[in-house]
């Protein structure tokens, strides 16, 4: 009895991370550029009563054994990175990823991260930055006299002056990496990357797989909300049927208890 009450509070344990992960995802279904997160659950260790193909006598074997186990735990959490859905807004510093890619960004202390949002913005120096700063990398200055701003496909940052007319004043970069599952969420929908990621792969936009730039637009969050709230019931339901074998497991315990009583 004691064995049913650790198991189901692993199960408790591991919907409780469930529901955390789901309220993440719903809290930000309209971020810019979020992605969606995934629990993967893992069977714990077994407990082995009778070994599986074990002699059950001089010539013969058992077919099946018997194996006790130990609960649930959740073996993996990792970012979603399908397309989120295309939203207008006709801003001409918002530069969307049509497909595969990340921007590279410079972090106000200097160490490298990498986004989807692509929501940039012009600081007092006519640096292109997001809104919490960090710089776009490469670094692209826009002059003071702007009158307009134009970003191609492929990347192509122009520029339209009063004195000068167009002029070109930068080439967007994307990045990829192997496995972008591995890459570390640190926030502000930026990610940094590890080991399981890979190393950072540059390219421009259009090319060898990497996607395009769509100029007055921006990716919206990945998250089905619709999805999100039957993966919430189930959450609960499964978190509650666990409370239940622990009130029954108690129950059957107390009941031996007072047999030996």
């Amino acid at each position: 009895m004691i064995r049913a009450l650790t198991t189901a509070a692993t199960g408790m344990e591991a919907q409780q991370t469930n529901i955390e992960r789901i309220s993440n995802d719903l809290a930000n279904a309209n971020t810019d550029g979020y992605k969606r997160s995934r629990n993967e659950f893992q069977d714990l260790m077994y407990h082995t009563i009778k070994e599986p193909g074990g002699a059950t006598g001089a010539s013969s074997q058992s077919p099946v054994g018997i194996q006790i186990g130990m609960g649930v735990k959740v073996g993996a959490s990792h970012k979603m990175f399908e397309p989120g859905p295309t939203r207008m807004t006709y801003n001409p510093y918002d530069w969307m990823i049509e497909g595969n890619g990340f921007f590279g960004v410079q972090m106000p202390a200097g160490d490298i991260a990498y986004t989807k949002t692509g929501v940039f913005h012009r600081d007092s120096q006519g640096r292109i930055v997001l809104g919490n700063g960090a710089q776009l990398i490469p670094a692209i200055q826009v002059p003071a006299n702007t009158t307009g701003i134009n970003v191609t496909q492929s990347g192509e940052v122009k520029v339209t002056t009063a004195t000068e007319g167009e002029a070109t004043v930068g080439q967007l970069q994307l990045v990829t990496f192997q496995n972008p599952e591995g890459l570390s969420a640190i926030g502000n929908s930026l990610y940094k990357p590890t080991a399981g990621s890979g190393t950072p792969l540059q390219g421009m936009p259009g090319e060898n797989g990497l996607g395009f730039i769509q100029q007055g637009a921006v990716e919206g969050s990945n998250v089905n909300v619709a999805n999100s709230m039957v993966d919430m019931i189930q959450t609960q339901r499964t978190y509650e049927m666990n409370t239940k074998v622990m009130g029954v497991a108690d129950s059957m315990l107390n009941a031996t208890v007072n047999v030996v009583k």
